[in-house]
């Protein structure tokens, strides 16, 4: 079997999911109230991370964390709507040249997989049409149908995504040198290299300089 394997952010989707989070947060008519203390926890772990004192995958889990808490008391059902109300404020910015690849290669009889840290109930949504078998995203629970801000967050990211991807396999038998993979930055380089047919798209300078090294395909559009 042969598997295409497809980053979120800045990959299918041009811009950055948290940004557009924050911005969905502050200016909704009933969350919105939620946001200043929201914004009010970001500033000691940012802070720390701008002063090279806190790890990037950890601050960006931290925030992730941080911003789901926000929505404490929240049904299942509610909190899927405002989700659903994010992903339709992100269909204008989805990269076409890249989800029609994902089309063609459906067509081809590959398996399409999203793996991203994005949370898993906006990628389902944004998957609704298109030719996704499977996501590996960033899980948010729920206990009772309601969601459960207490429970750990396992952030999807880097080498975190590379493990994932081969549990989700096991023993399957993966045509890997005949797979592709699509990301836009560095640390979707070890996703990259599980395959023979790595994309850098719109890549960030440092992806840029090890897609020319090894000679992997850039999409720039």
């Amino acid at each position: 079997m042969k598997i295409a394997i497809f980053d979120f952010d800045g990959t299918l989707y041009k811009e950055e999911t948290f940004t557009l989070l924050m911005s969905h947060m502050k200016k909704h008519p009933q969350y919105g109230s939620r946001y200043k203390r929201f914004y009010r926890s970001l500033v000691i772990p940012y802070f720390s991370y701008k002063i090279k004192l806190y790890p990037e995958e950890k601050m960006k889990a931290n925030l992730m964390h941080k911003y789901l808490k926000a929505f404490k008391g929240l049904s299942k059902e509610e909190l899927h709507a405002y989700f659903a109300e994010v992903a339709h404020e992100m269909e204008t910015d989805m990269n076409q040249s890249v989800i029609s690849r994902m089309r063609e290669h459906a067509e081809d009889g590959y398996f399409i997989m999203i793996v991203s840290g994005s949370f898993t109930p906006l990628l389902e949504v944004i998957a609704e049409d298109l030719p996704v078998d499977h996501i590996i995203a960033t899980e948010v629970a729920f206990t009772d149908g309601m969601f459960d801000a207490h429970a750990p967050i396992d952030h999807v990211h880097a080498t975190r995504k590379t493990e994932l991807i081969r549990k989700y396999f096991g023993v399957q038998e993966i045509d890997w040198v005949g797979s592709v993979a699509y990301g836009d930055s560095h640390s979707d380089v070890p996703v990259l290299e599980l395959v023979g047919n790595p994309v850098a798209v719109r890549p960030d300078e440092l992806l840029r300089l090890v897609a020319e090294e090894k000679k992997w395909e850039v999409m720039d559009d």
